[in-house]
């Protein structure tokens, strides 16, 4: 046994846990060992876990005794789902190709993951919509192949493939709790599925679903429905009543408990007499025709709200044929009941338990094959079908469904719930824009902080593979602040002030800068997209008010000893003198603290400001620019001395939610690589979603 690939289900039902063991060997499916267990209470009601902790302990129970029947240690489970609220969505998609390909089946599970992505954008913009659901189940109903419907579509060649596909929801809470009573068990879910597509598995066989057949799998809570059609299953459905309706009728009319009820029911399908004990402790004997008569009003109702669903999801009208399933199809006339609903003899309409077991070997002498073990075994049955194709992990709380294409990370989970990369790596704040002197400048935001990530609750990297059934915490890397300087912080800002010699004395005077055609201090702050000019200069007239001047007609304005007017620009340590009749005041508060004044006859040669290209060679070098070529374009990174991959988001069009739990391919000169590879000049970089041309 070593050798073979084990299997171990548990269908967990409303009255019961079944526990089975086995693997596949060719077309046959050999037991190893198979065991079953009553709910204590009850735990479920209508096939949703209630009571967590009592459900989590009799699955312990099954798993501890099939591990001293086999000498195995049981750590994953198959498990399927049942509930209330399922909900089925059918939807049709497309994949296109570059050019002409090779159909593989990882283009079949692309083409899965794209309609189970399209359905699940459907299921949530319902307005009606107060569950989360999760998806749980999925079938083809049909392949097209360039536009052509293809029973097949694997080793073809195409440019454009596409699928009608039926998907199948429940509300994630009912999922939660299937999770966390085999976790109470000790248990990790391997694969899960749908009650109704276990039950198919082994029901009715791949060739025979070409005709339009109902299954019913009659449960204690529930019954599951699907329809097949033209060799696809082509709905999926549910109604909240099966066996237990039964038993309670009757709890009430014999006075008994619920199990004791159950043991009444069950005992009424061998026909005979049937002894009990009522809570009073009196002892009963009665005929199973009794029975019969109490419960016949609930089981033909029942089958009639079957009946009516199964018409409802095949296109308000009847199937050809029936198949009952469960332990709750073994309700007296129910087959009859459900024939005359439908509308068809009543011949094709029957249980199926041994005759659809033929590929089934149980190596327990003791194991009787019916209808009961019928969804048990396709539960197990269908973990060989979808093993490789998925891996299941919990995502900041939420369960979350990935195609395994056995190079997972943390990355491509972050990408399919929606992260995008910007929220992967640190991220600088925002930067501001602007121009000194008709030169581009720049002041970069500061780095923020990196993107905290744990898995099972130790510390991980984003390049993590990802492990079957972990828990993954993501949280996203942060904003730096935003870039922030002001005028004084350029570097075409030597000083705060200028000094000029007024009328035989040094005088101080702030600094100003022209900005947006503005006069502006020091103290401003550089906005984005401001264009600033350098002043190193006053107007004669500028210079006067700011001394609290008033210069008018009287006065004759000499600079550096030549005739001047207010208009006159004056740069540092220009002599400015202004005459007139009148006496001349100004405010000595400007004058200059070492300045003692300067002879009269002083006479200074001009002082140019520095020039354009002068103060471009004295700024410092912060950025490298490399070209690249993404995608076949050539393009330029700048803004930094070094590069990774993931800069080339800040050049192309990349949009996260676009890939719909397909594997995004990334290469640098033609080698696959990892978000924080180096980049380099010249080097040729890759990024598309697998199955889409490059762009």
């Amino acid at each position: 046994m070593e050798k073979k690939d084990i299997v171990f289900g548990l269908d967990i039902g409303t009255r019961n846990v079944i526990g089975t063991v086995g693997y596949l060997d060719g077309e046959e499916f050999h037991v190893i060992a198979q065991t079953i267990r009553e709910h204590d209470t009850r735990a479920m009601l209508d096939g949703q876990i209630h009571d967590i902790g009592r459900v989590g302990a009799t699955c312990d129970e099954v798993k501890k005794e099939l591990e001293e029947m086999t000498g195995l240690t049981l750590t994953e489970v198959c498990i399927a789902a049942a509930g209330r609220v399922l909900r089925t969505i059918t939807t049709h998609v497309e994949l296109e190709f570059p050019e002409e390909t090779v159909v593989t089946g990882e283009d079949l599970h692309t083409l899965d993951m794209l309609g189970i992505e399209q359905a699940g954008k459907e299921i949530k913009g319902e307005e009606d919509n107060k569950y989360k659901f999760f998806c749980v189940g999925y079938s083809t109903v049909k392949y097209y192949l360039n536009g052509d419907l293809f029973s097949s579509l694997e080793d073809h060649k195409a440019d454009v493939i596409g699928e009608d596909i039926i998907v199948t929801f429940l509300p994630e809470d009912v999922v939660d709790g299937l999770y966390s009573a085999v976790g109470k068990a000790g248990l990790t879910v391997a694969n899960l599925t749908l009650e109704p597509i276990a039950a198919i598995n082994v029901a009715i066989p791949q060739n025979f679903r070409m005709l339009n057949i109902a299954l019913i799998d009659v449960g204690a809570g529930t019954s599951d429905i699907c329809v097949t059609r033209d060799g696809s299953i082509i709905a999926y459905g549910m109604i909240p009543m099966a066996g237990d309706e039964l038993t309670e009728v009757l709890v009430h009319e014999f006075l008994v408990d619920f199990a004791t009820a159950e043991q009444i029911k069950r005992a009424s399908t061998e026909g005979g007499n049937i002894t009990y004990e009522d809570i009073m402790g009196i002892s009963h004997t009665i005929k199973s025709e009794d029975v019969y008569k109490l419960t016949d009003p609930v089981m033909k109702k029942i089958s009639g709200e079957v009946a009516s669903k199964i018409k409802e999801l095949n296109g308000d009208k009847s199937v050809s044929a029936a198949f009952v399933v469960g332990g709750g199809g073994k309700i007296h006339g129910f087959t009859e009941a459900l024939s005359k609903d439908l509308d068809i003899v009543s011949e094709r309409v029957a249980l199926r338990g041994e005759e659809v077991m033929k590929n089934i070997v149980f190596e327990q002498n003791d194991i009787q094959k019916d209808s009961l073990l019928v969804t048990p075994i396709g539960i197990c049955l269908n973990y060989y079908e979808t093993k490789n194709n998925f891996i299941m992990i919990h995502f900041n709380g939420e369960m979350m469904k990935l195609y395994d294409n056995g190079q997972l990370t943390i990355v491509d989970a972050a990408m399919q719930a929606g992260f995008s990369a910007d929220q992967l790596f640190p991220r600088r704040g925002r930067e501001i824009n602007f121009t000194v002197n008709g030169v581009a400048r720049m002041i970069r935001g500061t780095e923020g902080e990196s993107a905290v990530v744990t898995m099972n609750g130790r510390p991980v990297g984003i390049n993590t593979p990802l492990e079957f059934n972990c828990e993954v915490e993501l949280t996203p890397s942060t904003v730096g602040e935003g870039g922030n300087g002001t005028i004084a912080d350029l570097a075409e800002f030597t000083t705060e002030y200028i000094y000029f010699n007024v009328c035989g004395h040094r005088v101080k005077c702030p600094k100003f800068v022209e900005v947006n055609g503005s006069m502006e201090p020091p103290t401003y702050s550089v906005r984005d997209g401001d264009v600033i000019e350098t002043r190193p200069f006053y107007t004669v007239g500028q210079l006067a008010e700011f001394m609290d001047v008033t210069i008018d007609d009287r006065y004759e304005i000499l600079v550096n000893n030549r005739p001047a007017s207010v208009d006159s620009l004056v740069y540092e340590n220009f002599v400015i003198y202004w005459t007139t009749t009148s006496p001349v005041a100004y405010a000595g508060d400007y004058l200059a603290e070492d300045g003692e004044g300067l002879p009269g006859d002083y006479e200074a040669e001009p002082v140019e400001p520095e020039s354009v290209s002068d103060v471009h060679t004295r700024m410092k070098i912060e950025s490298v620019d490399i070209p690249i070529v993404v995608n076949g374009k050539r393009m330029t990174l700048s803004g930094k001395k070094e590069y990774i991959f993931v800069d080339i988001y800040k050049l192309i069009n990349f949009d996260p939610s676009e890939g719909n739990g397909r594997p995004l391919i990334i290469k640098i000169n033609g080698q696959k690589c990892g978000y924080s590879d180096e980049l380099r000049a010249n080097d040729e970089v890759e990024c598309y979603w697998y199955g889409e041309a490059q762009a």
